[in-house]
Protein backbone atom coordinates (compact mmCIF):
# COMPACT_ATOMS: atom_id res chain seq x y z
CA UNK A 1 0.00 0.00 0.00
CA UNK A 2 1.39 3.40 -0.97
CA UNK A 3 2.05 5.97 1.67
CA UNK A 4 1.67 9.36 0.60
CA UNK A 5 4.09 11.87 2.85
CA UNK A 6 4.84 15.33 2.20
CA UNK A 7 3.79 15.43 -1.73
CA UNK A 8 6.07 12.61 -1.88
CA UNK A 9 5.46 8.72 -2.24
CA UNK A 10 6.93 6.36 -0.41
CA UNK A 11 7.08 2.90 0.61
CA UNK A 12 5.92 2.20 4.33
CA UNK A 13 9.27 1.49 6.37
CA UNK A 14 6.25 0.45 9.35
CA UNK A 15 5.33 -3.38 9.52
CA UNK A 16 1.88 -3.73 11.14
CA UNK A 17 2.09 -6.30 13.70
CA UNK A 18 -1.40 -8.57 14.53
CA UNK A 19 -1.82 -8.91 18.30
CA UNK A 20 -0.56 -12.62 18.36
CA UNK A 21 2.47 -11.85 16.26
CA UNK A 22 5.55 -11.62 17.67
CA UNK A 23 7.30 -8.30 17.20
CA UNK A 24 10.00 -7.89 14.78
CA UNK A 25 13.07 -5.42 15.58
CA UNK A 26 12.97 -1.63 13.11
CA UNK A 27 9.68 0.14 12.78
CA UNK A 28 6.38 -1.18 13.74
CA UNK A 29 2.93 0.02 13.86
CA UNK A 30 0.71 -2.13 16.55
CA UNK A 31 -3.06 -1.91 18.03
CA UNK A 32 -4.16 0.63 20.13
CA UNK A 33 -5.02 -2.64 22.81
CA UNK A 34 -1.74 -4.10 22.45
CA UNK A 35 -0.01 -0.94 22.98
CA UNK A 36 -1.94 0.08 26.01
CA UNK A 37 -1.45 -3.35 27.75
CA UNK A 38 2.05 -3.34 27.77
CA UNK A 39 3.19 0.15 26.59
CA UNK A 40 6.76 0.84 28.74
CA UNK A 41 8.14 -2.68 27.63
CA UNK A 42 7.43 -2.26 24.09
CA UNK A 43 8.39 1.66 24.57
CA UNK A 44 11.94 0.22 25.73
CA UNK A 45 12.20 -1.73 21.94
CA UNK A 46 14.97 -0.61 19.29
CA UNK A 47 12.77 0.06 16.55
CA UNK A 48 10.54 3.12 15.76
CA UNK A 49 7.12 2.32 17.40
CA UNK A 50 3.95 3.57 15.61
CA UNK A 51 0.09 2.92 17.11
CA UNK A 52 -3.17 2.39 15.27
CA UNK A 53 -5.83 3.57 16.89
CA UNK A 54 -9.49 3.36 16.13
CA UNK A 55 -11.47 6.49 16.03
CA UNK A 56 -13.86 5.25 19.06
CA UNK A 57 -11.45 5.08 21.23
CA UNK A 58 -10.12 8.00 23.33
CA UNK A 59 -7.34 10.01 22.25
CA UNK A 60 -6.73 11.36 26.28
CA UNK A 61 -5.72 7.50 27.00
CA UNK A 62 -2.86 7.48 24.57
CA UNK A 63 -1.48 11.53 25.22
CA UNK A 64 0.63 10.08 27.91
CA UNK A 65 2.87 7.90 25.40
CA UNK A 66 2.98 10.55 22.92
CA UNK A 67 6.58 11.20 23.26
CA UNK A 68 7.48 7.30 23.02
CA UNK A 69 5.40 7.36 19.42
CA UNK A 70 7.46 8.04 15.91
CA UNK A 71 3.96 6.91 14.60
CA UNK A 72 -0.05 7.37 15.33
CA UNK A 73 -2.35 6.21 12.76
CA UNK A 74 -5.81 6.98 12.79
CA UNK A 75 -8.58 4.77 11.20
CA UNK A 76 -11.13 6.27 8.89
CA UNK A 77 -13.53 2.97 9.10
CA UNK A 78 -15.67 4.58 6.15
CA UNK A 79 -15.88 7.71 4.71
CA UNK A 80 -18.43 9.31 6.27
CA UNK A 81 -17.27 8.57 9.73
CA UNK A 82 -15.11 11.95 10.67
CA UNK A 83 -13.99 11.24 13.95
CA UNK A 84 -10.26 10.81 13.35
CA UNK A 85 -10.46 14.37 12.35
CA UNK A 86 -11.41 15.37 15.80
CA UNK A 87 -8.71 13.30 16.63
CA UNK A 88 -5.66 14.68 14.89
CA UNK A 89 -6.92 18.00 15.46
CA UNK A 90 -6.80 17.09 19.31
CA UNK A 91 -3.50 15.47 18.86
CA UNK A 92 -1.34 18.18 17.26
CA UNK A 93 -3.74 21.73 18.29
CA UNK A 94 -3.75 20.70 22.07
CA UNK A 95 -1.51 18.17 23.02
CA UNK A 96 1.11 19.51 20.57
CA UNK A 97 2.46 15.82 19.34
CA UNK A 98 4.48 16.27 16.27
CA UNK A 99 5.29 13.25 15.19
CA UNK A 100 3.97 11.51 12.07
CA UNK A 101 0.15 11.36 11.78
CA UNK A 102 -1.23 9.03 9.52
CA UNK A 103 -4.49 8.74 7.74
CA UNK A 104 -5.52 5.14 7.22
CA UNK A 105 -8.66 3.18 6.04
CA UNK A 106 -11.19 4.55 4.07
CA UNK A 107 -9.79 8.28 2.91
CA UNK A 108 -10.78 9.58 -0.35
CA UNK A 109 -9.48 11.92 -2.84
CA UNK A 110 -12.39 14.47 -1.78
CA UNK A 111 -11.51 14.52 2.13
CA UNK A 112 -7.19 14.50 1.35
CA UNK A 113 -7.29 18.97 1.71
CA UNK A 114 -9.40 18.27 5.18
CA UNK A 115 -7.19 16.26 6.38
CA UNK A 116 -3.66 17.63 5.81
CA UNK A 117 -5.36 20.76 7.30
CA UNK A 118 -6.53 18.42 10.88
CA UNK A 119 -3.00 17.78 10.90
CA UNK A 120 -2.02 14.84 9.22
CA UNK A 121 1.07 14.41 7.48
CA UNK A 122 1.12 11.07 6.32
CA UNK A 123 -1.78 9.07 4.08
CA UNK A 124 -2.09 5.11 3.46
CA UNK A 125 -3.84 4.88 0.12
CA UNK A 126 -5.24 1.66 -1.64
CA UNK A 127 -4.37 2.49 -5.17
CA UNK A 128 -1.60 4.50 -7.09
CA UNK A 129 -3.44 6.38 -9.16
CA UNK A 130 -4.86 7.78 -5.78
CA UNK A 131 -1.31 8.34 -4.25
CA UNK A 132 -0.70 10.54 -7.36
CA UNK A 133 -3.55 12.39 -6.99
CA UNK A 134 -2.55 12.80 -2.65
CA UNK A 135 0.97 13.98 -3.82
CA UNK A 136 -0.49 16.47 -6.32
CA UNK A 137 -3.07 17.92 -4.41
CA UNK A 138 -0.68 19.03 -1.50
CA UNK A 139 1.13 21.69 -4.35
CA UNK A 140 -2.37 22.69 -5.26
CA UNK A 141 -3.36 24.47 -2.40
CA UNK A 142 -0.78 27.05 -0.57
CA UNK A 143 -3.42 29.95 1.10
CA UNK A 144 -6.03 29.21 3.62
CA UNK A 145 -8.23 30.76 5.66
CA UNK A 146 -9.38 28.87 8.76
CA UNK A 147 -6.80 28.16 11.23
CA UNK A 148 -6.35 24.76 11.84
CA UNK A 149 -3.82 21.96 12.96
CA UNK A 150 -1.40 21.87 10.09
CA UNK A 151 0.47 24.78 11.16
CA UNK A 152 0.07 26.89 8.29
CA UNK A 153 -0.14 30.65 8.55
CA UNK A 154 -3.76 31.71 7.55
CA UNK A 155 -4.35 34.94 4.90
CA UNK A 156 -5.59 37.29 7.76
CA UNK A 157 -2.14 36.47 8.89
CA UNK A 158 0.09 36.74 5.79
CA UNK A 159 -1.73 39.91 5.80
CA UNK A 160 -1.22 41.25 8.45
CA UNK A 161 2.45 40.28 8.44
CA UNK A 162 2.47 42.05 5.05
CA UNK A 163 0.93 45.39 6.71
CA UNK A 164 3.42 45.38 9.88
CA UNK A 165 6.86 45.10 7.36
CA UNK A 166 5.61 47.66 5.18
CA UNK A 167 4.85 49.74 8.20
CA UNK A 168 7.84 48.81 9.95
CA UNK A 169 10.19 49.96 6.69
CA UNK A 170 8.74 53.70 5.93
Amino acid sequence: MPLVKNGKIFGDSFVRVADDDEIPSGPVLISAARFLADADALSRRLGKLGVIWPNNRDVDDLVPHLDRLAVVALVFPTFRDGRAYSQARLLRERYNYRGELRATGQILRDQFVFMLRAGFDAFEVKKDSDAEAFANTVKRYSVFYQPTGDGRVTALHRRMQQRHSESASQ
